[in-house]
């Protein structure tokens, strides 16, 4: 009996789709939003200290000049630069993308590469093989969509006349399918696994496995407005706009105005500025469904993974936190999540599900 291949394809939020193409390369939830931003802010660091070396130091005019014009590898809304994108491969994974017109790789069979990269201005997105198959995982498409080994040169071609690059990715032993329903919860979110043979069947919903979350079926659209209630095409109640037959381009500007606006659900901030931590309660089973993840990176750069209530306060996460750390008073330490990352201490009040950190990592500094 052959084995089910699973589909792992994240969908566009804001201007992250260059978080999108490296999960959706990698099959994993494997970066969330603030650790590409860390490597942004490090990538820029780096070249500040370059600079300061030159003539001049701190104070010359290229050094001021680039302290003036901000981040090269990240933009107010979420946009990532190449730069971010491969070293974060590099680093965690050991991978190298390669730009497809290097001398060297452009006269390679192009069905030998395992995955794709492509970028236009703000907009990145992956193709990749999964089970001897391309797959366009396109985050602003609504499903995975088959792309032939026979079309693949030419829609590769197609996109650099369009404007795109193109960066690919060997086959690699970390590129890995999968194969395994269980472990689909631990390599990303339900809501965006697909079954291969429902996709080519014609038959695919989205998010295998509905039972697993309520929400199945919604999610954010490219104008910034649930799906719930309604398919991406077609106006919600609240009367926002349909991307029915815009362009790809028009969709990219949608949501790159989307990604401008306040969020309609702001967090309110803890009125009190501190509160005792509450007691650290022992880890809920992983079959309990209503245990989340969370990644922690401690400022020793341990890394570690524990699993909590939904409904725990962000109180005992960062219980969890002054454990790992062995300090006197969470106080000294500057623990944030999210994109831009924000200081947990506000929102210690709040749920572990009010404040949207499951799946989340959290960083850890001390002050």
């Amino acid at each position: 009996m052959s084995k089910s291949t699973f589909i792992y394809h994240e969908r566009q939020e804001s201007l992250l789709c260059g978080q999108h193409s490296l999960n959706n390369l990698l099959q994993q939830q494997a970066f969330s939003p603030d650790q590409l931003a860390e490597i942004a802010h490090q990538l820029d660091q780096l070249e500040l200290n370059y600079m300061a070396k030159g003539d001049g130091g701190v104070n010359s005019k290229d050094y001021l000049k680039r302290l003036q014009e901000g981040s090269y590898n990240i933009d107010p809304s979420g946009n990532f630069s190449i730069e971010v994108l491969k070293s974060a491969l590099l680093s965690r994974f050991n991978m190298n993308l390669v730009n497809s017109l290097n001398e060297e790789i452009r006269n390679k069979e192009i069905t030998n590469w395992k995955g794709f990269i492509l970028n236009k201005q703000s907009h990145w997105f992956t193709i990749r093989k999964i089970s001897q198959r391309f797959w366009n995982l396109n985050s602003i498409l609504e499903k995975p969509e088959q792309i032939s080994h026979f079309q693949l040169a030419s829609f590769v071609e197609q996109m650099r006349k369009e404007g795109y690059s193109v960066f690919c990715v060997l086959e690699n032993d970390l590129l890995t399918d999968c194969h395994d329903e269980k472990e689909l919860e631990m390599r990303g979110l339900p809501e965006f696994w697909w079954k291969e043979d429902d996709l080519l069947n014609g038959t695919g919903k989205k998010g295998y496995k509905n039972h697993w979350n309520q929400n199945l079926g919604t999610g954010m659209r490219l104008d910034g407005k649930s799906t719930a209630g309604g398919t991406s095409g077609s106006s919600n109640n609240g009367g926002g706009m349909s991307i029915e037959g815009l362009t790809e381009e028009e969709q990219i500007q949608l949501a790159m105005a989307a990604s401008l606006q306040p969020e309609a659900n702001v967090m309110s901030i803890a009125t009190t500025s501190t509160m005792d931590i509450v007691e650290l309660t022992s880890e809920p089973e992983a079959s309990n469904p209503n245990a989340v993840r969370i990644q922690f990176r401690l400022p020793n750069n341990k890394r570690l993974m524990r699993r909590f209530l939904k409904n725990d306060s962000v109180a005992m996460v960062l219980a969890y936190v002054k454990d790992e750390c062995d300090v006197q008073d969470v106080d000294s330490l500057d623990i944030r999540a999210g994109f831009p990352p924000k200081d947990l201490m506000a929102f210690m009040e709040k749920s572990i599900e009010e404040a949207k950190l499951a799946n989340e990592s959290i960083q850890c500094r001390f002050k």
